[in-house]
């Protein structure tokens, strides 16, 4: 008996908001495909970078954890990270793996796919890119700013972030996914550190221009300073639209859950104020607006309901309405 072919999602993010909603997808019946960025400079993903150049591993190690299917204690080992040590404070235990594997093999990607396999991981893991990258942000004044962790930190209005080497080479297996995929999910995480960069590849972001699936951007809750201060979630994606030069997302999923005061106090003493839906523009943008209660709260900081979310995302899969090929 031929086996039902599952509907594909692919993610394109990075930073904390795609590991958490990883978590939830994989407990259904779907072929996940994660596409991570290759930009990350900072920690021990920047140390590795540099003194081994190879692709930063942080936000992958964080993705295979999340989607591995592992006793509790192997993925705690994995994410394991040294206080002390000389030469070993700050790094993880993950990246340092993935760092050793892609020695062995000489190529990231295999050294991704072998670590998927001991971590038992649910889907696919794929970079961006199979090589680091630079992202660069032109701020309002005229100024660059070069390392993804140090734009957030530079305080000023970001016009637009862009990637060298500009013929970075797309890796072609992520390019291919993103063309057979059902469901295309756009965040959550950084808009310009975390989810532009990937987008940013050549090839990259035609590839989920042209796609025929139904993309869905994950607005964040919360804006963010140096990155998105003040901005609508329209603002959100506007920049999106810019970035890429056209128009096309399908759907917005955005939380109409009020903040508690103590918490909402505790962000804007970090200049974080939550996003203001605008549901107005988003309609005349010709979004279709799913909204409903999707946070939850992790030691007092604001994190999207895995379990809510995946459910809402997988509902918008329609196998009986499949994309044209």
């Amino acid at each position: 008996m031929k086996r039902q072919k599952l509907p594909k999602i692919v993610i394109i993010g990075g930073g904390t908001g795609l590991p958490v909603l990883l978590r939830g997808l994989k407990h259904y019946d779907v072929d996940i495909t994660a596409v991570v960025t290759v930009a990350d400079d900072g920690g021990s993903s920047g140390r590795l970078r540099d003194e081994l150049h190879i692709p930063p591993p942080g936000d992958v190690r964080n993705v295979l954890a999340a989607l591995s299917d592992v006793e509790p204690l192997i993925e705690d080992l994995f994410q394991h990270r040294f206080a002390t040590g000389n030469g070993l404070s700050g790094h993880s235990l993950g990246n340092l793996l993935l760092a050793a594997m892609t020695t062995i093999t000489g190529d990231f990607v295999h050294a991704i796919r072998e670590m998927s396999k001991v971590l038992n991981v649910r889907g696919k893991v794929l970079p961006a890119a199979n090589q680091s990258v630079v992202l660069h942000a032109e701020m309002a004044d005229g100024s660059v700013v070069t390392g993804e962790s140090k734009i957030p930190a530079s305080g000023q209005k970001i016009k637009r972030v862009f990637l060298t080497p500009e013929k970075v080479e797309p890796l072609r297996e992520t390019v291919e996914e993103i063309q057979h995929a059902d469901l295309l999910i756009i965040g959550p995480g950084s808009l310009y550190t975390s989810i532009l960069p990937n987008l940013l590849v050549p090839n990259i972001g035609e590839a989920v221009a042209n796609s025929k699936a139904k993309k869905v951007y994950i607005c964040n809750v919360m804006t963010q300073a140096g990155e998105t201060l003040d901005y609508t979630a329209s603002d959100h994606v506007k920049a999106l639209y810019e970035h890429m030069g056209c128009s096309f997302l399908d759907t917005i999923l955005v939380n109409e859950e009020d903040i508690p005061e103590d918490i909402a106090t505790r962000y804007k003493k970090e200049f974080a104020t939550p996003v203001v839906y605008d549901i107005a523009v988003l309609s005349e943008m010709g979004l279709e607006i799913v909204h409903d209660k999707i946070i939850r709260y992790e030691d007092g900081v604001i994190r999207h309901d895995t379990q809510k979310v995946a459910g809402l995302l997988f509902s918008m899969l329609n196998v009986d309405n499949n994309r044209k090929r």
